[in-house]
């Protein structure tokens, strides 16, 4: 993952909720282009001490209508309030897809075990691609929840998008326990192999990175490999740079030697 990606996955494009009517001309579009290469995003003021009055505001507005539970919304993108959790959940039943949405990145910012029943059949059956997108990178914030397998088959199955955030949620579900390393890196080294997206082959290799201190010898060796197969045979450079970077922070000395060897032979300058 790029220093851009790493960015966002870090905020969890909370920011995404920022301007409803861009984010409505995008939904309507589904998945002709990606909102985050569309809006302008306005800085939001972080100053501890609006923190306050801005939540308070925002609770407000949660209880109002529909242009005001978006402003609503925007707030808890950014801030986390425990005040706000009974007003959230409601709102990924809403028929507005631009709400939903909000309404998941704003449980992603601020999760509540209530919620995730419904993330999960959002997930699995929202007929909008930027709601499921939202609900992959939220429930990343949910590992203590059984959200593994749910996230394992949104890598498998959906649109690229959402593959791409589900790769970055195993990586945090994943790092819960040695059991969660090893099923979620079995499902993205497989991704790694097979997946058509250049972008999500990238963060599959991001998140196996990630795992790979919580990960037993074996499974560390099969990602070795994969990483050096993908360094030499994958058609896109990014990837390819990618897989690069994340060899070089193992701390091995048989991969430091493999890489070596690899730069003596011209394989790699």
């Amino acid at each position: 993952m790029n220093d851009s990606q790493e960015n966002l996955n870090n905020e969890g494009l909370a920011n995404l909720a920022i301007d409803p009517d861009v984010l409505a001309r995008e939904l309507a579009a589904e998945l002709v282009g990606d909102p985050l290469d569309e809006i302008d995003f306005e800085g939001f003021d972080s100053d501890a001490g609006n923190v306050s009055s801005e939540c308070d505001a925002g609770l407000n507005w949660l209880k109002q209508g529909h242009e005001e539970r978006l402003q609503g919304l925007r707030v808890f993108c950014e801030h986390r309030d425990p005040r706000a959790l009974p007003l959230l959940v409601p709102l990924l039943n809403e028929p507005c897809p631009v709400e939903r949405m909000s309404a998941v990145y704003a449980l992603g910012r601020n999760p509540c075990p209530r919620a995730v029943e419904i993330l999960l059949r959002l997930l699995r059956s929202d007929s909008n691609a930027y709601v499921r997108k939202a609900t992959a990178w939220s429930l990343g914030n949910y590992a203590d929840a059984s959200v593994l397998n749910p996230l394992i088959k949104a890598l498998q199955n959906d649109v690229a998008a959402v593959r791409l955030w589900a790769s970055g949620s195993l990586a945090e579900v994943g790092s819960s326990s040695s059991e969660n390393a090893d099923k979620a890196s079995a499902q993205l080294l497989l991704s790694l192999q097979i997946d058509s997206e250049p972008v999500v082959r990238s963060n599959c290799i991001w998140a196996l990175g990630r795992l790979y201190e919580s990960l037993n010898n074996s499974r560390r060796k099969e990602l070795e490999e994969a990483f050096v197969s993908v360094l030499l045979n994958d058609v896109e450079p990014s990837v390819r740079y990618e897989a690069r970077i994340a060899l070089e922070q193992i701390e091995s000395s048989s991969v430091r030697s493999r890489l070596q060897e690899l730069i003596d032979q011209g394989l790699l300058v």
